[in-house]
């Protein structure tokens, strides 16, 4: 009898995937499970991983099932558990051609969060973080942990901010910013495309794309190669 109420109750849940097996893609498969703990949603049925050698090994409990071809023809939710912007980016440009994917956002139960805020789809937020009004965000933002967000902050695809961040309102992040640990930036300034800022770095100045800028006020150190 427990057996089938089991069954029962896997049926009920969605099933997800996590993008990733490394440390942050364990932390969201944390995130999941804190989810799970105030309603039961998700069933976590494993990691994605491209590395072919890592297929079939367990990671705190969940098996990793190969890499993206895994996904082909199935109609699966599926989570970035990867903070790198580019390789975000990446990901989901070799995803898309899975017609069944689904990209669910990820947030935790207790994130303070606005009903004039706009978001997405697959984004990840974890515990801790106050998103406060009139916010956007578009696609596979991560936002890790115990960080705040002032109002009307608009923030682009594939961005990532890491913990403890402090982002003052009318603020805006370009296509993939990567925002480093303990970074603040005031109010109405510009975040440049795939731009870097380093950890601890505050933002004082408009800064330009495509490179890293570190150091409070923050300044660009360098300029990155650009593919066209």
């Amino acid at each position: 009898l427990q057996v089938v109420k089991k069954k029962r109750r896997l049926f009920n849940l969605k099933p997800i995937v996590i993008y990733g097996a490394g440390g942050f893609a364990r932390e969201v498969a944390m995130l999941i499970e804190q989810i799970n703990s105030r309603q039961s949603t998700w069933n976590i049925l494993g990691f994605i991983d491209d590395n072919q050698d890592n297929t079939g090994k367990i990671i705190n409990g969940y098996k990793i099932l190969g890499g993206n071809q895994w996904l082909k023809d199935k109609e699966v939710n599926v989570v970035l558990g990867i903070g790198s912007p580019k390789i975000k980016e990446n990901i989901i440009k070799k995803l898309l051609k899975y017609k069944k994917l689904l990209f669910p956002n990820i947030i935790h139960p207790d994130v303070h969060l606005h009903h004039t805020n706009r978001i997405g789809e697959g984004n990840v937020i974890c515990e801790g973080n106050i998103l406060t009004c009139n916010i956007e965000l578009e696609d596979f933002v991560t936002i890790n942990l115990n960080s705040t967000i002032g109002h009307d902050v608009i923030i682009k695809s594939y961005s990532t901010i890491l913990p403890n961040s402090s982002i003052s309102g009318n603020v805006k992040f370009e296509r993939s910013v990567d925002f480093g640990t303990n970074a603040t930036i005031i109010q109405g300034k510009t975040i440049g495309e795939s731009t870097i800022i380093g950890a601890g770095a505050t933002v004082i100045h408009d800064l330009p794309a495509h490179c890293t800028a570190v150091g409070s006020p923050a300044k660009p150190i360098k300029y990155h190669n650009v593919r066209r």
